[in-house]
């Protein structure tokens, strides 16, 4: 049994870590094109607007839950005055309803994968393999959860301990050992994900348009800047550019719309031939 718990905390993570990394560079060294969600909005939308967002910002609330409780440690937050009782109650309610409302995000978005059939042919291999295993991560995730309402587990003084020892490359295989069966099966769900990661459409996650933010303005200009003026009303009074009247009526009008008429042919046919 000691050999089995160093195999899955002490040396599997650091496997799956390597896979996600290798096969991230893989990918995009040799499917650069493919980072992509393959979107199937113009198949379907309307339960696309429902479901997409509804999972999508509710698994963001899901990771920020496990940043924060695997990553700062009790001792901070209780410096900062936040009690355990508090915490517990807290991470229960947050992260109870951001996790039910990624399952029915999900939920949706398989209803119309499996409904809508131009969506349902485009379904690949992998998806068949991320979609279960997102709802088992999911409802593991949950699970785990909820068993703290009847059995409390400080999971900050066993798993986050494990996790946070990996990074220090002297991983507390008795951490996550002592910890209940479902946190153990959310963690195994979690590395199995994450080493699928690289091969299925989740790798989109590494394409997010952060630089959007910080870009620098597009300037668009005409083509033909110069060429075509909107004439006004007739009869509005006053001259054109050119000199000539402004509006439709009057030779002056005329000469000027012909002239700018020749000049956009003109301009045109230069492109043409360069």
């Amino acid at each position: 049994m000691t050999h089995l718990r160093i195999a899955l905390w002490g040396v599997l993570p650091y496997l799956v870590l390597a896979v996600l990394i290798a096969g991230t560079a893989w990918r995009y060294r040799y499917d650069r094109f493919g980072f992509t969600t393959r979107s199937s909005q113009l198949h379907e939308s309307r339960l696309l607007r429902v479901g997409g967002p509804l999972f999508h910002y509710a698994l963001l609330m899901v990771v920020g839950g496990h940043v924060m409780g695997l990553l700062i440690p009790e001792s901070l937050t209780e410096r900062l005055r936040v009690g355990e009782s508090v915490y517990h109650a807290m991470a229960l309610s947050v992260g109870g309803l951001a996790g039910l409302a990624a399952v029915a995000g999900l939920a949706v978005l398989l209803y119309r994968r499996l409904r809508v059939s131009a969506v349902r042919a485009g379904t690949s291999r992998s998806d068949r393999l991320v979609y279960p295993l997102l709802i088992a991560v999911l409802l593991a995730g949950l699970t785990a959860t909820a068993t703290t309402v009847t059995n409390p587990y400080d999971y900050r003084l066993g798993v986050s301990v494990w996790f946070r020892s990996l990074f220090a490359l002297d991983p507390d295989v008795d951490a996550m050992g002592h910890a209940p069966f479902a946190y153990q099966l959310h963690a195994l769900l979690g590395m199995a994900l994450f080493a699928l990661w690289p091969f299925s459409r989740l790798v989109h996650a590494f394409t997010a348009p952060l630089g959007y933010a910080v870009r620098p303005y597009i300037v668009y200009r005409s083509r033909g800047h110069g060429l075509y003026r909107p004439a006004a009303a007739s009869g509005s009074g006053g001259t054109n550019a050119s000199g000539g009247p402004v509006g439709t009526g009057g030779p002056g009008g005329r000469r000027w719309r012909r002239t700018n008429r020749g000049a956009a042919q003109a301009h045109r046919a230069h492109h043409h031939v360069s």
